[in-house]
Formats: C-alpha cells, sequence, structure tokens
C-alpha cells in the first residue's frame, strides 16, 4: 500500500526559500509520477508542478522560473525547491502519486507555507 508523507513547510518572509520533501513507501516509486499541489483558502486545489517516472517536469505559469521538482529514485522522494516566494504562494501543498496501470492515485496529508509580506 502506497503512503505519502510531506514535510519542510513553513513561515518565510517573502523573498526566501523552502524545500518540500514528500517520502513515498511502497515498491512502485520509480515507476511512478508525482504533482505538487496546493490549496489556499476559498480556492480549488491548483497543479503546481509535475514530474513523471522518466523525470519529464511540468510548471504552472504562476511559479515557473521560482520553484523546481526534483526526484530520488533511491530515497524514494520528491522535492519541490522553492524560491523567490511570494505572499501568494501561501497554501498547503499537497504531495500526489499516480500509477494509472495500478490504479494508484495516493495523497499526502499536506504541509502548510507560509509567506510573509
Amino acid at each position: 500500500q502506497v503512503h505519502l508523507v510531506e514535510s519542510g513547510g513553513g513561515l518565510v518572509q517573502t523573498g526566501g526559500s523552502l524545500r518540500l520533501s514528500c517520502v513515498a513507501s511502497g515498491g512502485i516509486f520509480a515507476i511512478s509520477d508525482f504533482g505538487w499541489y496546493r490549496q489556499s483558502p476559498g480556492k480549488q486545489r491548483e497543479l503546481v508542478a509535475s514530474i513523471t517516472g522518466s523525470g519529464v517536469t511540468n510548471y504552472a505559469d504562476s511559479v515557473k522560473g521560482r520553484l523546481t521538482i526534483s526526484r530520488d529514485n533511491v530515497k524514494n522522494t520528491v522535492y519541490l525547491q522553492m524560491n523567490s516566494l511570494k505572499p501568494e504562494d501561501t497554501a498547503v501543498y499537497y504531495c500526489n502519486q499516480v500509477l494509472l496501470s495500478r490504479g494508484v492515485d495516493t495523497w499526502g496529508q499536506g504541509t502548510q507555507v507560509t509567506v510573509s509580506s
């Protein structure tokens, strides 16, 4: 059974940096696709960045050039490096693991990121 645990959130000032981590259990990490999503109060959850099993990345326009998604298949961990943070980046960030061929679509518990102005 797949289980995700996020960490690394916190309070940071505008222009600061954070690195989020998502550790996945189970033996299908290397062939899974991952995404980082975020949700702020009153808004829908949105995709921030994604990375496929082969390492292809994709980013929302609002974060291009500031956020970087990466993965370590040895540590079973997906990262989201967040630089030049803005108050509008404030949200709960969720990690999502998908492997459609195995019916896997799993979410972590979320980690809060707050950017003060």
